[in-house]
């Protein structure tokens, strides 16, 4: 029999292939739809805490007349500068002065007054060198109006409660999309310490923007992470769950004991916006425990700029200092104001370890903890990340169809598929880890599951659409 002609022969089916097997498609994926969707609470983040880092120069800016005077001679006792505030503000009582080593600093005393909520004080600036009242400011946790406002932008839009959500959430993905990206880049360019901190030389169109934000995400790794974590530690769900941590681990740091011999057992907070620590008074004080008070923690040794609070009746008076700059000086001590005895200390070098790193990483996460190179840093870090949101979107953009017969106004997101690529080993611990974040993160959590149900439904739907 002769051969079939060639157009007869039967037709061969193209070669099926199999997945490669990679955890990359499904990083790629959920780094692509995580930065489009986080990406704006990332630049409010960012550019709100670059603001907030300069709030020292905003305030001398906007307050130098309230914060800073001339040296004229010796400066005058504390209680005469705290008469002079309580004749300014007769309605108020104290709860606590503020007095500071620099010599052009002014002595501020703090007041709560009735018409103001619980959370606000209001601050009276005297001039330590001739005890006259320069202002006063409705201040938050010792912050002038200002940076109040900035700093609640920054945590929540000055939206309240609800507005912490936004904040929380670009912290909690912030480090996600970091570390991602980080795996994406080296999956990409290989593990050469050069290859990932240079961009690529000749790259044009999407390669290049792809390169400089995969080269600039390397240099800034380590700050985005930092931010991340020290941001997370004052979030409402995932502060909260932090604290937990720290408790169950004893190491908080310890609570400075007010209580006196012979009355009811007192302290003071550790609140992490406030270095208000004493427990009020309950009614009008002497001025002159001021300098009595003062001089008993100056013997003890706490030197440098203090915080007298005077406590209840019955209670000690607590001593703290306020310095947050390097090398912080944060030690607290109770003052007997009958006896200007010290009836107890609580100091910095004797906190837990993670107390110290969580107070340090905070004060730098603020700007304060080394002074402008801090803030130079801050503002490098929130920079960079805005740059990388920017060359994201940009290769959003520059990935889209330009065809007439398929044009789109913006790239298509990673082929789907990434879950049938999926090695075991990552499989297996997979919804462990997932129960993991989502209690220690509860924000993060929450999202990433609603991001995979959805992105699963949506697969599903088109797949049955396509049969």
């Amino acid at each position: 029999m002769s051969a079939p002609p060639a157009d007869l022969k039967p037709a061969t089916e193209p070669p099926r292939t199999t997945p490669q097997i990679s955890v990359l498609p499904l990083l790629r994926r959920l780094h692509f739809y995580a930065g489009i969707f986080i990406g704006p609470f990332l630049v409010i983040a960012a550019t709100t805490g670059m603001l907030y880092a300069f709030a020292p120069q905003l305030d001398n800016f906007l307050y130098s007349d309230k914060l800073w005077v001339e040296p004229a001679g010796s400066p005058q006792p504390v209680s005469e500068q705290v008469r002079a505030a309580q004749s300014a503000r007769p309605d108020g009582t104290v709860t606590a002065v503020q007095v500071f080593e620099d010599p052009e600093a002014t002595t501020r005393i703090v007041f709560t007054v009735p018409d103001l909520p619980d959370e606000y004080t209001q601050t009276v600036y005297v001039n330590p060198y001739t005890a006259q009242v320069q202002g006063e400011l409705t201040t938050w946790s010792g912050a002038t109006p200002a940076v109040t406002w900035l700093d609640q932008l920054h945590r929540d839009l000055n939206l309240g409660p609800a507005g912490t959500v936004y904040s929380e959430l670009a912290a909690s993905w912030l480090w996600v999309l970091a570390l991602v990206g980080l795996v994406l880049w080296i999956g990409r360019r290989g593990k050469g310490r050069r290859a990932l901190l240079v961009p690529e030389r000749g790259a044009k169109g999407v390669r290049k923007t792809r390169s400089w934000h995969g080269s600039l995400g390397t240099w800034v790794l380590a700050g985005a992470l930092f931010l991340s974590a020290t941001g997370l530690t004052w979030s409402t769900y995932a502060g909260e769950n932090f604290n937990a941590a720290l408790t169950a681990l004893n190491a908080k740091a310890p609570v400075l004991d007010t209580s006196l011999p012979g009355s009811a057992p007192a302290g003071s907070g550790d609140g992490r916006h406030s270095e208000h620590n004493g427990t009020a008074a309950a009614g009008p004080v002497d001025a002159a425990t001021f300098d009595r008070v003062l001089a008993t923690a100056s013997a003890a040794g706490l030197d440098g700029p203090v915080e007298v609070a005077p406590g209840a009746p019955g209670a000690a008076w607590s001593v703290t200092q306020i310095d947050n700059t390097w090398p912080v000086r944060q030690d607290k001590a109770a003052v007997d104001p009958a006896t200007a005895t010290v009836t107890a200390r609580a100091d910095f070098a004797d906190r837990p370890v993670l107390a110290q790193l969580s107070t340090l990483g905070i004060h730098a996460h603020m700007g304060v903890l080394f002074g402008l190179a801090n803030q130079i840093v801050l503002l490098l870090v929130a920079g960079s990340i805005l740059a990388l949101i920017f060359f994201g979107y940009r290769m959003w953009w520059q990935r889209r169809p330009t065809r007439e017969d398929r044009r789109a106004p913006f790239g298509s997101a990673p082929k789907r598929g990434a879950w049938q690529q999926l090695p075991l080993w990552f499989v297996i611990p997979a919804p462990l880890v997932l129960i993991a974040i989502g209690w220690a993160l509860p924000l993060l959590g929450i999202s990433l599951v609603a991001f995979l149900v959805f992105d699963g439904i949506v697969g599903a739907v088109r797949a049955r659409r396509t049969t």
